[in-house]
């Protein structure tokens, strides 16, 4: 809609929203909540009376402020139909000026007036009252009036603040016909406003300039106008060179802008660096045109000699008294009731050094000390709030921020996707009451959780829309149009005394996050538009920081499913040990632990925890890399020496590919930390080798704890460095405890005593792993966890020797016949008659290949396991057999064959003495 409001006219929607139609888009919004204002409260648009006030100071500061201006566009706009009104605070007209004179007789008094106010609870929409609503620059246009008697005029108009305290004093208006064209009048609207501004600030720099010049008089008439008096201040500058510094001068002024606050005599005291004290004096006094305020002396005492040109300091205790009695000449005496008669004396002591700190009037101290608090908020929203990686405790940090200093109850809605670290698509569909936060327990507002349904026209939905605040000063006056569908709730918000609020929108990187909401109720003024500025700044900080927590919270999820979908997700079935386990990520970041339970040959079992070194995505998918390389290697039957030989030739060329890959951004595999071990059930021993792990725990079966003192080996990737193993015999239900540095490691406390603590939770040999897993993580711990922790516990058992079987022979093809019938016999009294035909083929056709092609010794054993029947055929050759398909024309190379085909698993394994050669038939088989 242009300035003429030609094009698209409002009428028809006007006339629909009088007769209870909706018009919602085709008005614009700020005309359209003026008119569900104006008509809350009752207003009827053939109302023709406005109320007329005579009590208005015609030359108040504002007036004398714009009264230049307001000449300055009289002579612009001369000749033509353009009025300009010029309105206080509360919306009472106090100046009219007219292009053309003739127009002041002809319009109506209440067009031409001084004193009829336009505030929008009178007169519905306008400009003046539209202004003070909205806080920006707003232009009606014709039908967009809700009175019938505007409807031929257009208005802009604009607030007019005061830059001291950012609080709205007035509304500059131009009135015009509908008809007017004038693309520039914005800008110069604008720029009138600002110059009005300015002059308002000048009007106070002068008021300032008259009590300093009053001061200065009564310090010139206390020294009796004596030769050599150059009228020169002892200011606060020139006690530096007596001992005070830059932070001492800043502690002074903040307290001297208190003292200007209270018109009323005082004297506090100030403590200083290096022990030295100041005492400043305050007194009130008046200038000659009249201004009233407050000046503000320091006395500095303390055993440091003072400066040498402030040493003869009773000239200015003299025209501090000269200048208490000029004050008492213009103004009412004061109570002391702040004064220290006891300051006082020492200020009058011989050698106290004095100097002027301030000059001002109490309203603009007030506004000084306001706006130091305001600093003084930010400052420390920035240490507060983001302290955490967690989108709900930034939400409240923000909350517990500006309570009670800007709000008494601050609420703030986040979507549901944004909790779970995503980008919402929908705020408006998905959003949650995140924050509840206020001087009182009883908040009246909707709980955290519950699921915020918004309504078109309320402040959180015009947030939503776009709207960067929305301010609403007075919610007691009249129930604003908003609240209307959810008046119950909003009387119960009313009657805790809320008055006004401010809603902001939580924007970062062009993405909202989510709104807050900040209400006042204690306070009876209600919120300003510098407290909007503060409310915004804050909740900028705060989005930024929920942005940021948002984004770890995604990368955090996405790592720690990637670990857990790389960590086994249910332990294999085995006999060797009864195992459980843990894993808990940490709270900074997912790292790079991992733990693995393998099933070996001969009933035995493989162990194994490791850490990689760091913490994200990237050491979640190494971690991934390596327990892969690790299961495939230990399918291989490799020591756990020569295992972990392997998984540091794998480091070193993946972090080779890393920094070939550097151009990437990558920064390279740091290293790892491994423990592995491999229990065997039918002779009781664990090997185990470590490289940089920490040793594991070992519970006897009489609840003894001990740290078996493995050799230590060097950390993973760091390549050329040998491994060692180690044997240890575990008795039958002793308890092997495997776990991460994560565990026992925190800066909060000494290894030892997390050993000790260890130590204590295993000693309960009577626990399930289950159960022992769950008391060392309660026990030891930390509470916050740094780093992830991966726990291993396995209780082990052993294969009792009446379910082995075990035959040495000559390499003798004759014998082999001999031992078929030795194991057809043994498997007769174990019950397993059944296997006896399959286990005969295959005893058969590895006993002739280990006297054919090995060497001795050789050895014949048969385990009876919990699910399976174990072959075994070693001899003392490493020669390894390969399984082929033999050709029609063949005469042997089918042993192997019907071995894979008898068998549920067949393979071999090293030993330091040869090879064995095994076969597992399931007992089910049969």
């Amino acid at each position: 809609m242009g300035v003429t409001g030609g094009q698209i006219s409002p009428v028809r929607s006007r006339e629909r929203f009088l007769l209870g139609e909706s018009v919602e888009g085709s008005v614009r919004g700020p005309i359209l909540n003026s008119w569900m204002r104006s008509r809350m409260l009752g207003l009827s648009p053939e109302q023709t009376d406005l109320p007329y006030t005579d009590d208005f100071d015609p030359d108040s500061r504002l007036v004398r402020a714009a009264a230049p201006v307001l000449d300055q566009l009289q002579t612009r706009f001369s000749g033509s139909q353009m009025n300009i009104s010029l309105a206080d605070g509360n919306g009472t007209v106090l100046q009219r000026r007219f292009g053309e004179p003739a127009l002041a007789g002809r319009l109506p008094p209440i067009q031409s007036v001084p004193g009829f106010v336009f505030a929008e609870r009178y007169a519905g929409t306008n400009g003046i009252g539209l202004a003070l609503a909205e806080r920006r620059l707003c232009q009606v246009y014709g039908a967009e009036h809700f009175a019938e008697r505007s409807q031929a005029n257009a208005c802009s108009a604009i607030p007019i603040r005061d830059q001291f305290s950012g609080h709205i004093v007035g509304v500059l208006c131009f009135g015009y016909p509908r008809g007017y064209e004038d693309p520039s009048l914005p800008v110069l609207v604008r720029r009138a406003a600002e110059s009005i501004e300015r002059r308002i600030m000048e009007q106070s720099s002068a008021r300032e300039r008259a009590l300093l010049r009053t001061y200065l008089d009564a310090r010139h008439r206390a020294r009796g106008g004596e030769t050599g008096d150059d009228g020169q201040l002892i200011g606060l500058d020139e006690l530096t060179d007596g001992g005070l510094d830059r932070q001492d001068q800043m502690i002074l002024k903040a307290r001297a802008t208190e003292l200007i606050c209270s018109p009323q005599r005082a004297a506090v005291e100030v403590s200083l660096s290096h022990g030295r004290g100041v005492t400043l004096l305050s007194s009130p006094v008046t200038s000659l045109s009249g201004v009233e305020g407050v000046v503000v002396e320091a006395v500095l005492t303390g055993e440091s000699p003072p400066a040498h040109h402030l040493a003869a300091s009773k000239h200015t205790a003299s025209a501090l008294g000269a200048l208490s009695l000029a004050a008492t000449e213009h103004a009412e005496s004061l109570p002391w009731h702040l004064a220290d008669t006891a300051a006082h004396r020492a200020a009058d002591a011989p050698g106290a050094v004095r100097g002027l700190v301030l000059v001002g009037e109490p309203e603009v101290g007030k506004y000084a000390v306001a706006a130091r608090r305001r600093l003084e908020l930010l400052a420390e929203a920035s240490t507060r709030i983001g302290t955490t990686l967690d989108v709900s405790r930034t939400a409240w940090e923000l909350a517990e921020t500006a309570v009670p200093r800007l709000a008494d109850y601050v609420t703030v809605d986040l979507p549901g996707a944004v909790l779970r670290g995503e980008e919402s698509a929908d705020p408006q569909a998905d959003l949650r009451r995140t924050v509840v936060h206020g001087i009182r327990d009883d908040c009246p507002f909707y709980p955290v959780g519950h699921r915020v349904r918004l309504d078109p026209g309320t402040p959180h939905m015009r947030c939503l829309e776009g709207e960067p605040a929305v301010l609403e000063t007075d919610l007691q006056a009249t129930t604003p149009a908003w609240m209307v569908p959810g008046l119950d709730h909003a009387r119960g918000i009313l009657a805790h005394d809320v008055h006004s609020m401010i809603c902001v929108p939580l924007l970062a990187r062009g993405v909202l996050l989510g709104i807050a909401t900040f209400y006042r109720s204690q306070d009876p003024a209600p919120f300003g538009e510098d407290d909007t500025r503060l409310a915004q700044e804050l909740a900028a900080r705060a989005a930024l920081c929920i942005d940021n927590a948002r984004r770890y919270t995604r990368e955090h999820t996405l790592a720690l499913a990637l670990q857990r979908s790389l960590l086994p997700r249910g332990l294999p079935e085995q006999g060797a040990v009864e195992v459980a386990h843990h894993y808990l990520p940490a709270e900074s970041g997912v790292g790079g632990d991992w733990f693995d339970v393998i099933p070996l040959s001969g009933t035995r079992v493989a162990l194994l925890v490791g850490d990689v070194v760091g913490h994200g995505l990237h050491a979640a998918a190494t971690m991934g890399r390596l327990r892969i390389a690790a299961r495939n290697f230990a399918e291989l039957e490799l020591a756990p020496d020569e295992l972990l030989t392997h998984l540091d030739n794998l480091l070193v060329r993946l972090d080779r590919e890393e920094e070939d890959a550097s151009a990437t951004g990558s920064n390279g595999i740091v290293g790892a930390t491994c423990l592995y071990a491999v229990y065997d059930p039918t002779s009781q021993v664990c090997t185990m080798a470590r490289a940089g792990h920490p040793p594991p725990a070992l519970v006897d079966p009489d609840g003894r704890v001990t740290f078996p003192d493995l050799p230590p080996g060097p950390p993973l990737g760091l390549g050329g460095l040998p491994f060692e193993t180690a044997e240890i015999r575990l008795p039958e239900h002793s308890t092997l405890v495997l776990y991460t540095d994560g565990l026992v490691d925190d800066r909060h406390r000494d290894i030892d005593v997390a050993l000790d603590q260890l130590r204590d939770a295993l000693a309960h040999p009577d626990r399930r792993p289950e159960d022992t897993c769950r008391a060392v993580i309660e026990a030891v711990a930390p509470e916050h966890p740094g780093d992830d922790i991966a726990l291993l516990v396995a209780r082990t058992r052993t294969v009792p020797a009446d379910r082995i079987a075990t035959w040495d022979l000559p390499p003798d093809p004759s014998l082999v016949a001999d031992i078929r019938s030795a194991a057809t016999r043994r498997l007769a009294e174990w019950g397993l008659e059944e296997l006896s035909f399959a286990a005969e083929l295959m005893l058969s056709e590895l006993v002739t290949n280990a006297v054919r092609y090995g060497s001795e010794p050789i050895q014949v054993r048969l385990i009876h396991d919990r699910s399976s029947l174990i072959c075994e055929v070693s001899d003392g050759s490493s020669t390894a057999p390969h399984l082929r398909r033999a050709a029609s024309t063949d005469e042997g190379g089918r042993g192997l064959f019907l071995v894979a085909q008898l068998s549920q698993a067949w393979g071999a394994r090293y030993t330091p003495h040869g090879k064995v050669i095994w076969a597992e038939c399931a007992l089910d088989a049969a």
